[in-house]
């Protein structure tokens, strides 16, 4: 199996970008922009560029095994993990599925939520054609209940800091949820924000994920360094 060769300024920066590896799972942090898995688009996506990295680094002449386990938006940046096994990407997926890995997102926006935490159930309604979720009533047809948690941490100038605890994996769930109580995400015009950012993303970061490891059974906590664009927000400590 040929893979594309990479150029030596993807190498570097997709080293640099490697937040956690070992033999069975890798962690990448995602840029803004950045599709994890193929697409109707027919951009190349993460994990078909990690399958070429890995093949060249470790000079494997065969198939390089990279599965996901979960998916970022592709305006979302931050972190992503990856299943070097498939004995991982199955104890994987059972984790995510079974809601025992914990998901914790940083969201820059552009109003300061009315209250500083709290818990946010509602029922999300999926727009196939305009790829966007909505706020519905309780027994709308195939709604699902999506559930997170929030706590305000900061504020510069103009924005204000909240992290998320994901408690169910619901389509465009915190972009929406946040968007419901006012708090609309700096660069996300679909939800309300009222100008696009420059690289065309949205200011929401997976920031960390605490698991199990699907082999090794050790817990494992992972953090993504926000983005350079996230100006006066790189000495904000995690909120227990």
């Amino acid at each position: 199996m040929e893979y594309r060769q990479l150029e030596e300024n993807e190498i570097k920066d997709l080293e640099s970008r490697i937040l956690y590896e070992d033999n069975h799972i890798i962690a990448i942090n995602k840029k803004s922009g950045e599709i994890v898995q193929g697409d109707k688009t027919g951009d190349e996506c993460l994990a078909d560029t990690l399958k070429a990295y890995i093949a060249e680094r470790d000079s494997k002449p065969g198939r390089v095994f990279i599965g996901v386990p979960h998916r970022l938006d592709r305006p979302v940046s931050g972190l992503c993990i990856f299943a070097k096994t498939s004995k991982a990407l199955e104890r994987l997926n059972e984790s995510f599925r079974t809601g025992s890995v914990t998901k914790k997102y940083w969201a820059l926006c552009c109003e300061k939520p009315e209250k500083p935490g709290g818990h946010l159930e509602n029922w999300l309604s999926r727009n196939e054609k305009q790829n966007k979720s909505y706020i519905v009533p309780q027994g709308t047809k195939d709604a699902k209940l999506a559930k997170l948690n929030y706590n305000f941490l900061s504020s510069t100038d103009r924005y204000h800091l909240i992290e998320v605890e994901l408690l169910t994996g619901r389509h465009h769930q915190i972009r929406c949820q946040l968007a419901g109580i006012g708090c609309h995400i700096k660069g996300d015009l679909k939800y309300g924000a009222p100008r696009s950012n420059p690289d065309g993303g949205i200011c929401l970061h997976a920031r960390t994920i605490n698991f199990i490891h699907p082999v090794r059974k050790e817990e494992i906590t992972i953090t993504a360094p926000l983005p350079r664009s996230w100006k006066g927000l790189e000495d904000v400590d995690v909120c227990d």
